[in-house]
């Protein structure tokens, strides 16, 4: 089930890739900044305009969430594709890696099919609702060390809410001192197949869109991992605050993430 949609993505992601390659080759794209430490570059739009037009081609009745396209508050019903054409847009403008396409297919709230590529290293993540979860032809499985002490954490740094730094900053140095290290790549989606793989035993970011996440979390999940809000519940997709990992790595960042940020923080 789903694998024209899946083939569809995998072969839509391949081609932005070209295209993100040729870009980076000769640093022939223009930088805009959106917001705050918010940029895009003319390779995101090259790219999310073939993925879409690839995409509209198969499946002209479906509906489409894309970071440069258009926004939607709450998921709509039926199908929706998730599209993110350059995740680690920052990374890609200063030739810094990791950065990646990520494509997802939700249908009536629900993930179905979820592709990550990173470019640099093609490496290509996927999954299908109920079928598992790969690298290439390789499944994955989250880690079951269930000892922080042993356990890798990934992570973002807020960009734009700088109120919260120095909540951010102790909650660093606690898990600091309670992990095996804190890692910080600068690509959500690759954060998050990291997860999945078992390169990492946990992740968490605040501040991310429903494109960052809606394909990697699908991969996680089919390999075996959890995924929350910082609340231990499910508004993650919009609600801008994630957790990831096995189940109890996921309950410990939870906990040291609520001992340090109040109520109205982890949910405003």
């Amino acid at each position: 089930m789903y694998k024209k949609e899946l083939n569809t993505a995998i072969w839509a992601a391949n081609e932005a890739a070209k295209v993100i390659r040729t870009f980076a080759a000769d640093e022939s794209f223009k930088i805009e900044m959106k917001g705050k430490n918010d940029l895009v570059t003319s390779a995101d739009l090259a790219s999310e305009k073939i993925i879409l037009e690839m995409i509209q081609k198969e499946f002209p009745g479906d509906q489409f969430l894309a970071e440069e396209s258009n926004e939607y508050t709450t998921l709509p019903n039926g199908r929706v594709w998730i599209i993110d054409p350059i995740d680690g847009t920052t990374n890609f403008s200063h030739g810094f890696f990791p950065y990646c396409v990520s494509i997802a297919l939700w249908e009536d709230g629900s993930p179905k099919v979820g592709i990550v590529l990173e470019i640099s290293r093609n490496e290509l993540f996927w999954a299908v609702e109920g079928e598992g979860a790969y690298l290439l032809d390789e499944k994955l499985q989250v880690s079951d060390e269930s000892d922080s002490s042993k356990s890798l954490i990934s992570t973002g740094f807020p960009y734009n809410r700088f109120d919260l730094i120095d909540n951010f900053l102790v909650l660093l140095k606690n898990l600091m001192q309670k992990t095996h290290g804190i890692r910080r790549p600068g690509a959500a989606s690759y954060d998050l197949c990291c997860v999945a793989a078992g390169r990492v035993e946990g992740f968490f970011e605040y501040g991310l869109s429903p494109w960052d996440t809606a394909a990697a979390s699908l991969i996680i999940k089919e390999a075996g991992g959890v995924v929350s809000d910082w609340n231990g519940g499910v508004d993650w997709l919009f609600g801008k605050r994630i957790i990831a990992g096995n189940k109890a790595i996921s309950s410990f960042l939870k906990d040291e993430i609520q001992d340090v940020f109040t109520s109205s923080e982890l949910t405003e």
